[in-house]
């Protein structure tokens, strides 16, 4: 999903596998996690054997999915794709495990939306590379233990807290993707100017840079917006002064909050004087699923300074109050980045 509008458009969708890194050298960001990762892929090379299963979390768009290609790509295996929402039934997984090379690598998005019959098949799966398949129901039901190849999980999630604890055990190798910083998302956006074919100035990068949330997926899709402007109205050319032009045309501020992110903000000091509500009221003053605001806007709103959790809800800081140009009442918590940083 995009947060610039609801669904990515097709060339969208090519335009990020174009963009993806081939490996850790090309990789941007994330240092600690591309140097503990190569340890482990470079220590399972040189043993001949799969590297332990693997967890990335961390919000979307921060590198998850393409680190796992990476993994495949590194140890020259096969990779295999699917999600935790589409592996309802054991049944499923097993199929999926049975085609399996030795060596493979099982890549799992949003990992926590896994059923629960196909999570337990996992275990065993993860464990000892062997599935248990029952055949018939009821008291004549028997289980055929199958054995699967050696292979390597990546499992990716959003949401590593809504991981079971046996499931998260069973992984050798867990790491968290951070924010990038706005100097590490210049680098992003000139790697994939030449791929866009993209004039792009040094101040242009800066300010989109700026505005993106500290997300290299919301990076690219700016960039490839600011593009289509600086084609349209100007010279082609993206400067600072285009790329405000055409973010403003495209409602992103100069923090890199969206509409959606507006409407929540204003929801939360203007219907419920900053608060504290709760996520899914706040959800259904804008019109949006609670998961897409908890998801998508609210690790940036937190992050920025702008709301708090608290145990009775949502609140607005000071510093929300005065990105809306409201004058906060005076017990509001004071907020902003620098408390955050």
């Amino acid at each position: 999903m995009s947060e610039l509008t609801p669904f990515a458009e097709p060339e969208d969708l090519e335009a990020e596998a174009t963009l993806r890194p081939r490996n850790l050298r090309e990789f941007i960001g994330q240092p600690r996690v591309r140097e503990q990762l190569e340890l482990v892929l470079e220590g399972a090379r040189r043993r001949g054997d799969p590297p332990d299963h693997i967890l990335l979390s961390g919000p979307p768009g921060l590198g998850k999915t393409s680190l796992a290609l990476i993994v495949a790509a590194e140890l020259g295996a096969g990779l295999r794709l699917t999600s935790g929402p589409a592996l309802e039934r054991a049944g499923d997984l097993a199929a999926m495990l049975s085609n399996l090379a030795p060596g493979d690598v099982l890549f799992i998005d949003e990992i926590h939306r896994i059923a629960r019959p196909a999570e337990e098949m996992l275990y065993l799966a993860m464990e000892d590379f062997r599935v248990d398949v029952v055949v018939g129901k009821g008291p004549g039901a028997t289980s055929i233990p199958l054995d699967i190849a050696p292979f390597t999980l990546v499992g990716a999630t959003t949401r590593s807290g809504a991981l079971t604890g046996p499931l998260r055990d069973r992984f050798g190798f867990t790491a968290h993707m951070e924010f990038y910083e706005p100097d590490e998302l210049e680098l992003v956006l000139r790697r994939a100017a030449p791929i866009l074919e993209v004039d792009l100035r040094r101040d242009g990068a800066e300010e989109i840079a700026g505005r993106s949330r500290g997300t290299p997926r919301i990076a690219n899709r700016l960039l490839r917006r600011v593009r289509d402007f600086a084609q349209v109205r100007a010279d082609g050319a993206v400067t600072r002064q285009v790329a405000r032009d055409a973010l403003d045309v495209y409602d992103v501020d100069e923090l890199g909050l969206d509409r959606l992110d507006r409407a929540v903000l204003n929801a939360l000091v203007r219907l419920f004087g900053g608060g504290p509500v709760g996520v899914s009221t706040l959800a259904v003053a804008v019109g949006e699923e609670a998961g897409t605001v908890e998801e998508v806007c609210e690790p940036y709103l937190v992050r920025a300074g702008m709301v708090a959790r608290t145990p009775r809800g949502r609140v607005a800081t000071a510093a929300a109050w005065a990105h809306l140009g409201i004058a906060a009442p005076p017990d509001v918590t004071p907020g902003g980045p620098t408390a955050l940083f």
